[in-house]
């Protein structure tokens, strides 16, 4: 299976980004915001959905990733404590509220409550495997999913 390599400028592309980025694992050490370059970067460990609609033994895939956005002009963190860098985020999805156009915020929300909110002046987000992936048996599951056979 080829890398996914995905760029986002406008909220239907980043819809796309963030069903991708669904379930992705982050750790705190892996996210940075170059605020002199306007940069916000992660490396993601992505779990592929693509893979998984074609998986028939169980076993799935999780892919290394990066993921930045441009042209962001201030980053906040809420319910993420930046000290603990070990700590290890579950991904649930990227939205995009728009302010005065093309400007807006994007939020990425974490699962148990925490988020990270980027000030942007337009959407600019590219998503990029670096290469490295690997098996899992474990599908990700939601509360209000039901459960598989």
């Amino acid at each position: 299976m080829q890398d996914l390599k995905l760029i986002a400028l406008d909220p239907e592309d980043l819809r796309v980004l963030s069903c991708h980025l669904q379930d992705a694992v982050i750790r705190v050490t892996d996210m940075v915001y170059l605020k002199q370059d306007q940069r916000f970067a992660a490396i993601a460990n992505r779990f592929d959905w693509d893979a998984a609609t074609q998986a028939q033994d169980g076993r799935y895939l999780r892919r290394r990733s990066g993921l930045r956005f441009e042209r962001v002009k201030s980053a906040q963190v809420q319910g993420i404590d930046l000290s603990q860098k070990d700590v290890v985020l579950e991904l649930l999805a990227i939205t995009f509220t728009p302010g005065e156009e093309p400007s807006g915020t994007l939020l990425l929300q974490f699962a148990g409550g925490g988020a990270v909110k980027l000030e942007v002046e337009c959407i600019e987000a590219e998503l990029r495997d670096l290469g490295a992936a690997w098996r899992t048996q474990v599908m990700p599951q939601h509360a209000d999913d039901e459960q598989a056979p």
